[in-house]
């Protein structure tokens, strides 16, 4: 629980938060806000690590990723950092098999 205070707040996590936070983001930060503003943090984490690509899951339901989809996407789209095509025809070519 110290751990999770000293990462990610300003308080001290009660088990509960710590097992939920856990339990959704299996210990990784989780990007919350409007759209614009995950897109925001996504880029920022992005530009600063050199991630290749980040584990999207729903936070209350399924809805959640359709969400992300049909909001944060286009944002990054228009920003020019997630692609609007693939450059395969199949799943096999676009895998570099």
């Amino acid at each position: 629980m110290k751990a999770f205070t000293a990462i990610l707040g300003d308080r001290p996590f009660t088990l509960r938060e710590v097992a939920m936070r856990w339990g959704l983001s299996v210990g990784m930060p989780q990007i919350v806000g409007s759209p614009e503003q995950v897109a925001d943090q996504m880029e920022q984490i992005w530009r600063e690590t050199g991630c290749l690509g980040f584990n999207v899951t729903p936070h209350v339901m399924q809805s959640s990723v359709e969400e992300f989809v049909d909001q944060v996407v286009p944002i990054l789209q228009k920003r020019g950092i997630y692609r609007t095509e693939y450059e395969g025809r199949t799943f096999r070519e676009n895998l570099g098999l």
